[in-house]
Order: structure tokens, then sequence, then C-alpha cells
């Protein structure tokens, strides 16, 4: 497997610099948050959505360098990913994120929803500043549709009634917005026209569904070690996600086990039995494969260069992961 790493060599020096300003961003006026801040941009992570702004932004801009603004977007993506995990980790009571403790963890749910208020209003105030009202509008939207995934996610908990339709809206709140409206605003700073910066959009959905329905299969395929949490906590918290949906027709028990919300003993142990047997993670599969492929048709539109080529291999990265 490709590690996503490798392609980001376009905009490698680009990451370099955003790593470094992450921190400055949040500056040291508060010393827990700054604390919190400087554990969470420091833990790592991949920084696929920053890549993502930033390979837009040279694939955009070929004639010239990118724009201060490109940058701040970039670092903007990224704190509002991150303020999107702390919240999540409180939420999901999850004790480790990316092979460290999390927010709440080490400070508590008090400090931890406020690093993540804090990080949302440090991203808006960044994002005014731009002064490019449809990019404000755009990843304004995107802190909104984050809390109304977290929102429809708990309200359909160990809802076996939900559709395939249903599911993917939710994943388009969770995780495909953001780097869809950031796609569709690296564009816009770098003036393409409004028929490319839907392109960009439709790249940015379709890439972000696949990698949501491909960490929704690892939830099943994966091991606890490389997951960093245990195999079906997703389908143990009642979030029915694509294999559990597919296998649902195919065996119906499912339904009775997911209905009592696993009370019985070796209840999860069937549960996730049944989906193996099922067809279920392979359709989940073809169903992520056919965003990937939507999301590279979606990139013809730009031309040819390195930063092109490594935003088409991210399609198929996403894919990778399962194999």
């Amino acid at each position: 497997m490709t590690p996503a790493t490798s392609l980001f060599t376009p905009v490698e020096a680009d990451l370099r610099i955003l790593a470094d300003n992450l921190k400055q961003l949040v500056g040291n006026r508060h010393p827990i948050l700054y604390a919190a801040a400087e554990h969470l941009f420091g833990a790592g992570g991949k920084r696929i959505r920053p890549a993502i702004v930033l390979l837009i932004a040279r694939a955009t801009m070929l004639e010239q360098d990118i724009t201060s603004r490109h940058r701040r977007l970039a670092e903007i993506t990224e704190m509002i990913h991150t303020a999107s995990l702390v919240h999540d980790d409180v939420v999901d009571e999850s004790q480790m994120r990316r092979g460290v403790p999390t927010v709440h963890s080490l400070f508590g749910n008090r400090i931890a929803v406020l690093a993540g208020d804090f990080l949302f209003a440090q991203s808006s105030w960044y994002l005014a500043n731009l002064d490019n009202l449809e990019v404000v509008k755009l990843l304004s939207e995107v802190i909104m549709d984050l809390a109304a995934g977290e929102i429809q996610q708990g309200l359909n908990r160990f809802d076996s009634n939900i559709s395939i339709d249903t599911y993917l809206n939710k994943s388009y709140y969770k995780t495909a917005s953001l780097i869809a409206n950031s796609s569709k605003a690296a564009g816009l700073l770098s003036d393409v026209s409004q028929e490319t910066a839907e392109h960009l959009y439709s790249y940015g959905r379709h890439l972000g569904l696949a990698f949501q329905i491909v960490d929704d299969i690892l939830d099943f395929t994966s091991s606890q070690d490389t997951l960093g949490k245990p195999v079906g906590s997703d389908l143990k918290s009642g979030n029915l996600t694509a294999p559990v949906l597919f296998a649902l027709p195919e065996k119906p028990y499912l339904e009775v086990l997911i209905e009592r919300e696993f009370a019985q003993e070796a209840d999860l142990e069937q549960a996730l039995a049944l989906i193996q047997d099922s067809q279920g993670i392979q359709r989940a599969r073809e169903l992520a494969a056919h965003h990937a492929k939507l999301a590279s048709e979606h990139l013809a539109i730009l031309p040819p260069s390195e930063s092109h080529q490594a935003l088409v291999n991210m399609a198929d990265y996403v894919l990778s992961r399962l194999y």
C-alpha cells in the first residue's frame, strides 16, 4: 500500500510550513488550550485535507506560485478537521486518537469541548480575514454540516431501517463536506471558472464519501492495533454503516440483534459473524470504488501536472487502504 505521504511530494515543503504555522495560529494566550492544540497538531496525522487544498492550489496555479491565502485556507481546513475530532472523541468517549491520548482523556471533557470550540472560533476568524465572501460561505457551511452529521448519527443509533442514501447523507456531512468545500474554495482562490470550481467540489465530495465508506469497512476488516480502537466499535455504539446496511436484507437475524442493542452476551460477536458471512463488505467496497472513480473523472478539467496526478492518485490511495 502506498503511504499517503508519498502522494504529497509536490506539496511536501508547503506541508512543513503548515505544521509550523498551525501551532503559531492557536497562539499561547491560553496555556491549557495551547497545550491541547500543540498536543493535537504534534500528533502527526496524515494531513490529507490540507494536502488536497495545497495540491489543488498548485494544480490550478501552474504559471505562478500559490498565494498566502491558499496556505491560510489549508491551515483553516486542518483546524476545522481537528476541532471536529476533539468533539467527536468527547461524544464517542474515545481514549486514544492517532496513537496518542485524546484531549479529553488528558485535560477532561470541559477543556476538550472548549478547545474544540476555540479551534472552530479561531478558524472562523482566520476565514473572515481571507476577505472572500464565497470562500467564507463554503467553509462556514462545513462547520454547520459537521454538527448536523453528529446529530443525525446520534438520532439514527440502532435504527436498522435507515437507507443507504441516509447513510451517505450523514457521511457527506461528517467527512465529505469539508473536503468538497475546501477543494472548491482552493479553486476559487486561484480564480478558476465557476464550472471548474464545481468539478473541484464534486471531486472532493466523491473522494470524501469513498474515504468514509473505506473507514467504515475497516471497522470490520482491520485489527484493533491498526484501527487504534476495538473492531466493530461503530456497530457496538449503534452507528450502522454501509457493510451493515448491505448485510441486513441478507441476514434478517442481524436486525433482531441490532434492535435489542446487543444486550445479551455474544450478541455483538454474532452480529459481526453475520456481516462477515454476507455480501455486505463486498458491496460496500464496490460503493467506495464507484465514488473514487467519480472523483477521478471530475479532475479531467485540470491541465496535466505533478499535482494533478497526485490528486488522481489520492483516489486510488483511498481504495488501497482496503488491501
